[in-house]
This record gives C-alpha cells, structure tokens and sequence, in this order.
C-alpha cells in the first residue's frame, strides 16, 4: 500500500502509536491518533511527537465518521484485536494492521526474527551484537525497547534488523516475512488475551507463514509443543536441544555447543566461555547461533561475541550481595515458566518474592519447583491468594503476604541468612501495581540497595 496521503487511524498513544505516527508522517500520509482514554492530556499526547502538525488526536469514543474515512488502521500491541472499536473498524472494511507489518512495508535489508515464550529479550539482545560484529549496519528492535517502526525509514539493502517479535504483534501482521526466525519455546503465557493454548500457539508460529521454504526457523526440539507443531511448517527447520545429539542442528555435548550441519561438525564455543548463567541461557545461545549461522557469520565472530555478552536488565540480573546474601532481579520472569527457569539457576537456599498481575494461568508446574529450592515464599500482587492455595497443595507453607514491593524486601532482608539468595521473579506480570516489569525490577533494585 503506498502511504503517502492515505488516512491513517494509529491506535494507541504509548510508545508504539507514537513512533507508527511518526513514520507514517514522515511517508507523508494523513494522521489521526485514537485513544480510548479520556482522560488523556491531547497537548501531552501531541508532545510525543515529532512533529505533531496536522495530526488530529481523539480521545473516548471513536466517532463513526472517522471510521468511514479511514483508509488503514494501525493498531498497537497492547490493544486486544477483538476491541469492540476495532470489530467496528475491521466491519467497515478498513485494513488493520500492527506495528510490525507498517514497519517492514517501509523498511528493507535482512530481518531476523525471534519470538518465544521466553528468551526473546536475551536471544535477541546477543543475535544483535553477534551480527553487529560482522554487519556494518544492525538495528536491534522490537519487543526489546526500540519500536521497529523507528529504524524502518532509516534502513537500506545493507540494514540487518534483529526483531523481538511478542504474539501481540504477531496477530497484526500480513506480509512480514523475516529471512531467519526463531521461536524458543511455548509455554502457557497471556490466556486472557489468546484464550486458549492452541491458539497462542498458532499466533506465535505464524511468524513463518510468509517465510519461502528454503528460509530457515530455528526451533527448541525439547519443547514438546514445538515438536508437534513441526510438521505444519513449510519452511526450513534448524532445530536445537541441551539434552541430546543432532544428527543436524545445535546441540550441547559436554561443555561444547556444537553446529552440525551438512554431515559437518564444529564446536562453536563452550559453556564455559559464557557468562549467562542456566540452562535456559545455554538453549537461548544456542538459538542464536543458529541464527547467526544462518546469516553467514564466521563461527570465530560469533564464539568471540558469545563470550563478551552481558545478561539483559532484569532477567536473573545480579544486584548486589549483602552480609553474603546474593540478591537478584528477574523482574522480566512475567510468566510460570520464565521463573522456573530462574529457580532453577538458583544454587543457594532462596527466598522468592513473587505474585502479580492475573494473566488466568494456573501454577501447579511452577510449585513444584519450589521444594528443594526455596526457602521462603513471599508474596504479593493479584495473584497472592491463588498462587498460595497452589503451593499448599504441594506441601509448601512457608508463606509470608505482602501489601507492597517495598515491604516484601523488607521481610527478605529479616529472613535472609548469610550464604542465601533472595531472588524476585514474580510468575506475573507487573501491571496491577506497576507500569512495566522494568519499572518492578528498577524498584527492586533501588530497595535492595538502599539496604
């Protein structure tokens, strides 16, 4: 679709909407931001942008005359596709598009792409500086901070664009199609806006359905869900797995992680040449190398890279040790099986701050994981009751409730004997009690320290 002068509805007036305006400002179409908000500063709304001349701002109910001369909606991410303004938008014939599909319209080079349950953020984080090593021009956007629609205009044939890619975008889009994607794993995430794990599942692999057959996905072969979903695909598989060979693909061997390929094998670097800490981690380098390899960068650059990486802000980050208490932030374990994950990594007695936002999944496979493993389970959030009922049907009872962040670290710093960790990795999101989990994960670490 050719933007220029076409009349565009961006929904939503958080970072996405606003950086989707931009663009399409710039590709000289017609700009209206909608936001069901009213109460909404339009001057503060207007500030965000660029350049907010002749862009029209509604705020409340969206107006049936606009709808009728809209060309294009697009629409962002955290706005559900079945909104009652966008059935109403979609009725009356008008294209809807995400922020994903405006941006790789417009945009050009090569694109990797990485979705998942869990591991985007650190996949995509390390795919970035690999590529960054070999490539003269890689842009590292997406789920991970930068809207992709920010870089689209500024890229040429040499761009190479890394894209965390969450389902939230990926329902929005139509011709996207990345040279190389990856999707890490499955797990139940986000059923109060999916509804049901057959359908985030498909949501999450449609990330290949524009992709040509010799355009490769890199997949988890231990992710049973996966496994099964692989004989849809049409496209090149390049599977990877910590637990056992390949006869082709990634596998850990030992300390070694190596590329098979082609009847070929190279080791590619080694557990050891790491400093990204569990098994998750191992599965998320993993990936990307295979990405990388896909995208022909020598296996010297990506060993290189590999082993000056650095863990991404608030995924089992180190914050500091206190009176030889170690204590961490997995602010970004949003979900079951991010924070399992994160206990696992744990090799010290710990005490775990969890509970938030209700997402309607259940955490009977998260409570096992707490025997053995943690000591104290403090809780707050939404989800405090539900996930205490869980747990006592597993034989766990040391639970303590909190009213706020500031005093579950409070009771932390009480419990905690020298030679523990005190871990935050809620299992839920952060939005009952927090903007983002970056905002949680800030305040962690600001209690921690003033400790």
């Amino acid at each position: 679709m050719e933007l220029k002068d076409k009349k565009v509805l961006v929904a939503g007036s958080g970072k996405s909407g606003i950086s989707a305006a931009d663009l399409l400002k710039k590709a000289g179409a017609k700009v209206t931001i909608y936001d069901g908000n009213e109460q909404l500063d339009r001057d503060a709304v207007a500030a965000k942008l660029e350049d907010k001349k002749d862009v029209e701002i509604i705020l409340g109910e969206l107006p049936d005359t606009v709808i009728n001369h809209t060309d294009l909606m697009v629409l962002s991410p955290g706005i559900a596709i079945d909104a009652p303004f966008v059935n109403l938008v979609r009725d009356a014939g008008v294209p809807i598009w995400g922020e994903v599909e405006l941006a790789y319209v417009v945009g050009k080079g090569k694109i990797a792409a990485i979705t998942g349950t869990n591991g985007k953020t650190t996949t995509t984080a390390l795919v970035g500086e690999i590529l960054a090593a070999y490539y003269n021009d890689v842009k590292v956007v997406g789920n991970i901070g930068i809207p992709y629609t920010h870089t689209a205009l500024d890229s040429t044939e040499d761009t190479v664009t890394v894209a965390e890619i969450s389902s939230f975008q990926l329902e929005t889009i139509h011709t996207f199609q990345p040279n190389v994607s990856a999707v890490l794993n499955i797990t139940p995430d986000h059923l109060n806006r999916h509804y049901t794990m057959e359908c985030y599942t498909d949501v999450k692999m449609s990330i290949t359905k524009n992709q040509s057959e010799n355009e490769p996905v890199i997949l988890n072969y231990e992710d049973k869900i996966l496994r099964e979903y692989a004989p849809k695909l049409h496209n090149k598989i390049i599977w990877f797995s910590a637990k056992r060979a390949l006869e082709e693909g990634i596998y850990l061997e030992g300390k070694d992680i190596i590329y098979a390929m082609g009847g070929k094998k190279q080791v590619i670097t080694t557990t050891e040449d790491t400093t990204l800490v569990g098994i998750h981690n191992i599965e998320n380098i993993m990936a990307a190398i295979g990405i990388a390899m896909s995208m022909q960068v020598p296996a010297d650059i990506i060993k290189k890279a590999i082993s000056k990486f650095k863990a991404v802000a608030h995924r089992i980050e180190y914050v500091d040790t206190i009176h030889d208490v170690i204590y961490y932030n997995d602010s970004k374990g949003t979900n079951t099986d991010a924070s399992i994950k994160a206990i696992q990594a744990m090799s010290r007695p710990t005490i775990l701050i969890a509970g938030g936002y209700d997402k309607k999944v259940l955490f009977d496979d998260w409570a096992k994981q707490l025997s053995g493993k943690i000591k104290c389970l403090v809780l707050l959030g939404e989800t405090s009751g539900q996930i205490a009922e869980t747990v006592r049907k597993y034989g766990f009872e040391n639970i303590v409730f909190t009213e706020s962040l500031e005093e579950a670290v409070k009771v932390c710093k009480e419990k905690a004997e020298p030679g523990d960790a005190v871990l935050l990795s809620p299992a839920c999101a952060s939005w009952d009690m927090f903007d983002s989990y970056e905002q949680r994960g800030d305040m962690f670490k600001e209690l921690v320290r003033k400790i």
